[in-house]
């Protein structure tokens, strides 16, 4: 395939990336028609570096906040940057490194083609780079991989916090960009934006780099935020999939579950205490009323989980970019 023929964009947020940027920049491969660089208030020379790069490369696009956004914030600004260069497929890196620019095809084919309309990469594929891989962010990215399918409703992706992904530019455009997260919960809000679009989301093997770059990320406020996110993100989906774009079996089942299994637990936890501080026998119709509610709310929510997890969008929204 001729990614010549295409207007391909890569987005770059650049933060303390002063080592590793002019090497990220001159890596990049030929058939990216352009480089969108943002200097997301860099307390390092990462701006003036790329601004000096631009010089020699006219591909390169310098775009500089006066504040830090933090990385959504530059991947927004970015985006719309794309737009404006009216680029047909968006690819964002880092500025660190990590992400070597030979996976590009891979992650650009399947939009041009026609087969996805985002596609991302999974770093849990290859068992060898896997193992560079730090273990604080493998066990990290094995539980949000989890709680991230739930809240997006994308259960057959992985390795959801991965940065490194393709949009198509027309899918892009539908997006509300004010909504996207702004700091590292971007990819997941990114997630959640398209799985409401109807987006089909692509996962692709790649494996990360792992140098003597330092992560930006911080673990414990990672720790705190993402699961409150996460859970608004899962009640919103919710709501807007089931109940306000659409009423269907899944909608009942969640009113009719969820208080089952509630009362159950509730009634039943306030009874054993009630009979065991007496120390009285519970009556058998006692036993038996919250037993079954819980049994019958349980059955029906996983019937709910399987609804949710066939609901997966699995057609593109997009045509075939090829001429």
């Amino acid at each position: 395939m001729n990614f010549t023929e295409f207007d391909i964009a890569a987005v770059i947020p650049a933060y303390g990336v002063e080592h590793n940027i002019q090497s990220v920049l001159g890596g990049l491969p030929s058939y990216l028609k352009h480089i969108i660089v943002v200097d997301d208030a860099s307390p390092d020379s990462s701006g003036k570096l790329v601004a000096e790069a631009a010089k020699r490369d006219k591909r390169i696009t310098l775009v500089r906040h006066i504040q830090n956004q933090g990385v959504g914030g530059a991947m927004v600004s970015g985006f719309r940057k794309a737009l404006e260069l009216r680029a047909q497929v968006v690819v964002k890196l880092d500025g660190d490194g990590q992400m070597d620019p030979a996976h590009i095809p891979a992650l650009v084919k399947p939009l041009i083609q026609g087969k996805a309309d985002y596609v991302k990469g999974n770093r849990f594929r290859d068992f060898q780079s896997l193992g560079q891989m730090p273990l604080v962010r493998r066990i990290g990215n094995l539980g949000l991989s989890f709680l991230t399918k739930a809240a997006t409703g994308y259960w057959g992706i992985f390795d959801p916090t991965n940065g490194y992904f393709a949009i198509r530019a027309g899918v892009l455009a539908q997006l509300p960009l004010d909504k996207i997260d702004r700091r590292y919960f971007f990819e997941t809000s990114m997630l959640a934006q398209l799985y409401l679009l109807g987006a089909l989301v692509m996962d692709v093997p790649i494996p990360a780099r792992y140098r003597n770059e330092t992560s930006n990320l911080s673990i414990r406020r990672t720790l705190f935020e993402f699961p409150i996110k996460l859970l608004a993100t899962f009640f919103r989906r919710i709501l807007l999939k089931y109940y306000i774009y659409d009423f269907s079996m899944m909608s009942l089942y969640l009113m009719v579950g969820i208080p089952l299994l509630l009362f159950g637990g509730i009634f039943g936890a306030v009874k054993w205490i009630d009979y065991a501080s007496r120390n009285v026998p519970a009556p058998t119709g006692t036993v038996m009323l919250p037993t079954l509610c819980v049994i019958l709310g349980i059955q029906i929510l996983l019937s709910a989980i399987e609804i949710d997890m066939n609901s997966v969008p699995r057609k593109p929204l997009s045509e075939s970019l090829e001429r």
